[in-house]
């Protein structure tokens, strides 16, 4: 029953390590939900999907500061861990991992994951040094936590994919799952980030979803031609002159690189600004889910 048991915080590296170790002598399997913080009903989602996929749930919170550029949001990031330890409680996590950044990053610390495929395309050139930050924490996190399954969100789709390449190619004794997106009723995908949006721009950002659904509506009427499903998602951005775009692309969903024509494993990515906030998003144009298409 969720929140029934006591949840163990660690906010040392030894002590997490020590408890999973713990429970894996035990038989015990561990599923793990990575997260910043200022957690959410997607958090939650991501929680329940991994105690289905394990016998017990371990959280981490923490704000990474090497993923933040130099002109991003690290120092007004939202940090919120009253709020995020009772949803932790209530949905049953077993272990919550807190660390500072001083024990996750020696001063001199000099060795870092990087991945240089995967990452040329989409939010890359957009944030330099970025996925750098990214993949070697999550590595970190790995080798602390020591999870058998590991749950992301299909939000941050390119991130996961990465994550999913570096466990493939660096041998970690993992298994990656990659969970649906949650919504808003309206269709929004929720985020950290959205409470950064004003009255307005809230409203505004409706453009996300909407553009990308364009697309899926396209594909499910027999487009193909990947410049024809752009065009069309483009005709509705352009009714939000407000939207600063990144990049809108037509990729394929598992090596993420552009395609001229979509099939059932291409994916719409989306990537603009309302103001000071940044908004990624996609849709997988088929559909399907995106554990339907395996990695290569």
């Amino acid at each position: 029953m969720p929140g029934s048991d006591p949840m163990d915080i660690f906010p040392t590296i030894d002590a997490m390590q020590l408890w999973s170790l713990s429970r894996r002598r035990e038989g015990r399997q561990i599923a793990f939900v990575p997260t910043m913080g200022a957690l959410h009903a997607g958090h939650r989602a991501l929680i329940e999907i991994a105690s289905r996929e394990a016998d017990c749930v371990v959280v981490s919170i923490f704000v990474n500061p090497t993923q933040f550029g130099p002109q991003e949001d690290l120092q007004k990031y939202p940090r919120t861990f009253a709020h995020d330890e009772t949803l932790c409680r209530e949905a049953g996590v077993e272990a919550l991992f807190y660390p500072t950044p001083d024990l996750m990053y020696a001063p001199d610390h000099s060795c870092c994951v990087v991945e240089e495929l995967l990452t040329r395309g989409l939010c890359g050139p957009f944030r330099p040094g970025h996925f750098k930050g990214v993949l070697t924490v999550v590595a970190k996190l790995f080798n602390i936590v020591l999870p058998d399954v590991a749950v992301f969100g299909q939000k941050d789709y390119q991130q996961a994919r990465l994550i999913e390449r570096m466990v493939r190619d660096l041998n970690f004794p993992l298994r990656i799952k990659i969970a649906p997106t949650i919504r808003e009723a309206d269709g929004l995908a929720l985020s950290s980030r959205n409470r950064y949006l004003s009255i307005e721009e809230r409203h505004l950002a409706l453009c996300v979803p909407e553009t990308l659904d364009v697309g899926r509506r396209l594909y499910a009427a027999g487009r193909r031609s990947s410049a024809e499903l752009q065009a069309g998602m483009h005709q509705r951005l352009n009714q939000t002159p407000q939207a600063r775009l990144e990049y809108l692309e037509i990729v394929d969903g598992r090596t993420l690189q552009p395609v001229d024509t979509a099939d059932e494993a291409t994916v719409a990515a989306i990537a603009l600004r309302l103001g000071n906030t940044r908004l990624i998003d996609n849709q997988i144009l088929s559909g399907r889910a995106a554990d339907f298409l395996p990695p290569t």
